[in-house]
């Protein structure tokens, strides 16, 4: 019988065949966002057993696990990790059809050469033979990335981040670039004032600045982004929920009266941290555009819902959804007023909600402009459409609505340093979407054409447009 991950799975014609294995299967990886840790990337972590490097902060699991009645205290309790693993074995049959049970037979295969289906009946085995694997020098965070044919990581870091990791590991020699990303979602978390006020009092002692008015702290921020550049940061990410019809910028003079009144004990209402929002990020963005930085926007998380296991284990555990917020209007005020002040940096837009591609793939077109190719960007398949049908789905809309030949491609979003078969998993899928186009006549039958864009797609498009000088 042959093995579930085999040469060809996923390709289903003799053309999504060849330009799998072709022209993407060897092209290295762009992972221009993900959650990786820097400290993890400096000292080259390593793990002592499977457990650890599958189940130690992977929420897709978790949520996987608690589906199938598992037990918290074999997810993030005090569980052994033999114990937690035979669990994650027991459940795998029932996740058939979920992405989890693609990339952990992927990641078995790529990794550590392990064809074997994970069931109760292979766990022991799997487990035994990974962990004499673990044991072995390259079976380390920088070893995995090595082994990925990684080129560039992007880190998610907060603009009080020393990035000492960032700096030792340029200092190291590592050949692989892991870079910085300003993520600046604390400076205007203004509706939570203790959490806010100590991010301020932070700000300020890692920029050397005192920060007592709104203009402080845009001084503050800029010192600090023109830091992250030194230190070869070329993206910024933003985690709004949604963007609402205010259009953004200064808002002036309540972005100042709302910055005092908080940090001198006050509180602002839902209405108000909304326009401080928008005020800071719309500030922030100016500085991307002055620094050459691409802008990336994540939107529609609806995040930490259930209250009793907040309190319990804490945030970003695995209780988050899809949120459902209108976001059309507002975002094209936010890059209409960008654009109008020539302040719009190369930008992507990321949805939560898939009922949004089409909309974004509208968007991006607003604001389209040379010489860029591609300026504007939908961004890659995200969070819970990271699996076969979100992906196939945002490669749709953009390739009816936008262009997909100038597409940056794939991205981890993870903190696992083994999740970087998720780029395979995007490229089968491409590829397989354009040789089932090949095979009905939809598509020129040009193999040697379509490869360069398979190519382009796979990885070129983004080393071209990030400028990381590959």
């Amino acid at each position: 019988m042959k093995n579930f991950i085999h040469d060809d799975w996923l390709l289903e014609t003799p053309a999504a065949r060849e330009l799998y294995h072709g022209f993407a299967a060897d092209m290295p990886i762009m992972d221009y966002h993900c959650h990786l840790s820097s400290r993890e990337a400096a000292e080259d972590k390593r793990w002592d057993n499977l457990a650890q490097l599958w189940l130690g902060g992977d929420h897709y699991k978790w949520r996987a696990l608690r589906s199938n009645g598992v037990d918290e205290r074999f997810i993030t309790g005090n569980a052994s990790g033999w114990e937690k693993f035979e669990k994650f074995a027991e459940s795998m049959p029932y996740f058939l059809r979920n992405p989890i049970f693609d990339w952990s037979h992927l990641e078995l295969a790529r990794y550590f050469g392990v064809f074997d289906l994970l069931t109760p009946k292979t766990a022991a085995a799997i487990w035994e033979n990974v962990n004499v694997q673990l044991a072995q020098p390259g079976a380390s965070a920088r070893g995995f990335m090595r082994k990925s044919n990684v080129r560039v990581a992007c880190t998610t870091d907060d603009p009080t981040d020393s990035l000492e990791h960032h700096a030792a590991i340029r200092a190291s020699g590592f050949e692989i670039q892991v870079l910085p990303t300003w993520r600046p979602d604390k400076a205007w978390a203004i509706h939570d004032a203790a959490f806010w006020n100590a991010w301020q009092d932070r700000l300020s002692a890692t920029s050397g600045m005192e920060i007592k008015t709104y203009d402080n702290l845009l001084n503050a921020l800029k010192k600090r982004h023109d830091f992250f550049s030194t230190m070869g940061c070329k993206l910024s990410d933003y985690g709004p929920e949604t963007i609402n019809d205010d259009a953004g910028g200064r808002a002036s003079p309540r972005a100042d009266e709302l910055y005092a009144r908080v940090r001198n004990g006050g509180a602002a209402n839902a209405e108000e941290a909304s326009t401080f929002r928008n005020a800071v990020m719309f500030e922030s963005m100016r500085m991307d555009a002055a620094s050459g930085w691409t802008m990336q926007i994540h939107y529609g998380a609806m995040r930490n819902n259930n209250t009793r296991m907040l309190e319990k284990i804490g945030p970003d555990t695995g209780f988050d959804s899809i949120g459902d917020w209108p976001v059309a209007r507002g975002l094209s005020r936010l890059l209409d007023r960008l654009d109008q002040c020539d302040s719009l940096p190369r930008t992507i837009l990321y949805t939560l909600n898939p009922r949004d591609n089409e909309l974004l793939g509208t968007m991006i077109g607003n604001f389209q402009r040379g010489p860029v190719p591609g300026k504007m960007q939908l961004g890659a398949a995200w969070w819970f459409n990271d699996q076969h049908d979100g992906m196939a789905r945002q490669l749709e809309a953009l390739s009816q609505l936008g262009l997909l030949s100038r597409f940056v491609g794939m991205l981890t979003d993870s903190r696992s340093f083994v999740s970087y078969p998720r780029h395979e998993y995007f490229r089968r899928i491409l590829c397989n979407l354009l040789g089932r186009d090949i095979t009905s006549g939809r598509l020129p039958n040009d193999i040697a054409w379509m490869g360069e864009v398979v190519r382009d797609i796979s990885y070129r498009n983004a080393a071209r447009y990030f400028g990381f000088g590959l």
